[in-house]
């Protein structure tokens, strides 16, 4: 784990359904793990010290990952959008969440839809301010992108257009930060870099 900024770390672990590394973060001063695997170090290692989560987000029903394994370690609660119970069945346990709801202390969840119906980001005001991505949009190197078009499902530019109308409500809010669920995290900078990727033509 590594902190970004004060009371906002930062880790990736390798994902072997999906072959690649992914990004988990750990908003401190929110309680909050957000699309969280267990680092490599160990939940007891990386977490000791620190105030221990209270609650393990995740802004896809595709991002449960270890969100089990810090419930049995922390005994927290799992936030997931409600509309990941079609994805997830009924006997999936977590609180579900819905548009424009604080889901922890300065976490206010917003839908952005377009890729599948439980895609949603994470306004997070703490710090310089800060929006978590789930698949939507990913950063590798100095580059925003969606994902590959294959990936997008049968119309990719319509959804594509989708999430560029959902990214441009985002600019209303208040962050410096882009925190992405593949890729790497853009620590300052963030809002001019997703103004400047939803101008591309």
């Amino acid at each position: 784990m590594r902190e970004l900024r004060p009371g906002l770390f930062h880790w990736t672990t390798f994902h072997e359904g999906i072959r690649a590394a992914v990004s988990s973060y750990y908003v401190e001063p929110a309680g909050a793990v957000i699309d969280a695997r267990v680092p490599e170090e160990g939940i007891e290692a990386a977490f000791g010290g620190r105030a221990p989560p209270q609650q393990a987000i995740v802004t896809s029903g595709l991002h449960m990952r270890h969100a089990d394994r810090f419930v049995e370690a922390f005994g927290c609660g799992v936030r997931a959008p409600a509309e990941a119970r079609d994805r997830l069945g009924e006997d999936a346990s977590f609180e579900p969440y819905d548009d424009r709801d604080e889901i922890a202390p300065g976490v206010t969840a917003i839908q952005i839809g377009s890729l599948c119906p439980d895609e949603y980001a994470l306004h997070i005001a703490h710090g310089a301010g800060a929006i978590s991505f789930a698949d939507g949009l990913i950063r590798y190197g100095d580059t925003l992108g969606f994902v590959p078009d294959f990936l997008l499902g049968d119309d990719p530019e319509a959804i594509k257009a989708g999430l560029t109308d959902a990214f441009r409500r985002l600019l209303e809010r208040d962050f410096d930060d882009l925190l992405f669920a593949h890729g790497d995290p853009l620590i300052g900078g963030g809002r001019a870099a997703l103004r400047e990727f939803l101008q591309r033509p």
